[in-house]
């Protein structure tokens, strides 16, 4: 739990607006943990474009799982009922239960799939690159230190207790590894069905799930196809 210290200090809140993320006045560390605390909203965003642009089963699958985990959050906070740190501190929330942090079950969530998606589902090739093992690491550290400032921001502006921070990383680290290998051994072996349903036809939805690097798969192909037309296109203007 919060300290009686904190809790007993009159903090002069500011919210960020639209979002209502509240911070201390003047607490530029404090400013920059609320922004950072926005980075699931930023990653529901990206997911909703990609499945607007891109409409791969395999995006859609990851997407339901978060809807999947937040369901699950929003009924573990209203069985346990356990309140948040300095009750009345903030004025702006949804819920008046903390246990677990949705903040923290979202993001470890989201990085421990990612994880399992960069080295297993992008799984290594014979000719893989140095530089490819690399960037994979890069980004999974980068994500790792994500994880734990979104984390740490709710402990920070007294959104929530470290356990209930904790518990909301577990929580969310488990449905992660559950839900991959759902999708891997269960759903993965019927998106050639589903995507040839009419309806996902007429929708443009698609299977990816056998090629094993997309984005040099799609760059490939964007400029092969590239090059073709403008062959044609130099060959009509002659």
């Amino acid at each position: 739990m919060a300290s009686e210290e904190q809790c007993s200090v009159p903090f002069r809140w500011r919210s960020i607006s639209l979002t209502h993320i509240e911070f201390p006045a003047g607490d530029l560390t404090g400013q920059v943990l609320a922004y950072t605390s926005l980075l699931p909203i930023a990653i529901l965003v990206g997911f909703v474009t990609l499945i607007v642009f891109k409409r791969e089963l395999h995006t859609i699958s990851s997407f339901g799982g978060l809807v999947l985990n937040e369901g699950v959050n929003w009924l573990l906070k209203h069985i346990l009922r356990e309140p948040r740190p300095c009750e009345g501190a903030h004025t702006t929330l949804t819920t008046e239960y903390g246990m677990p942090s949705s903040h923290s079950q979202f993001i470890w969530f989201f990085v421990v799939y990612f994880f399992l998606f960069l080295y297993l589902r992008m799984h290594q090739t014979n000719n893989a690159r140095c530089v490819e093992l690399l960037w994979r690491h890069i980004l999974s550290i980068t994500l790792l230190g994500v994880a734990l400032s979104v984390s740490y921001s709710r402990v920070y502006l007294l959104y929530h207790t470290w356990s209930q921070v904790f518990y909301g990383g577990v929580a969310g680290s488990t449905i992660g590894v559950v839900w991959f290998f759902f999708t891997q051994e269960v759903l993965t072996p019927l998106f050639p069905k589903i995507a040839a349903w009419p309806i996902s036809e007429f929708f443009l939805v698609r299977d990816t799930s056998l090629i094993p690097n997309i984005l040099w798969f799609e760059y490939t192909v964007t400029r092969s196809e590239a090059r073709n037309r403008q062959r044609k296109l130099g060959t009509k203007l002659q």
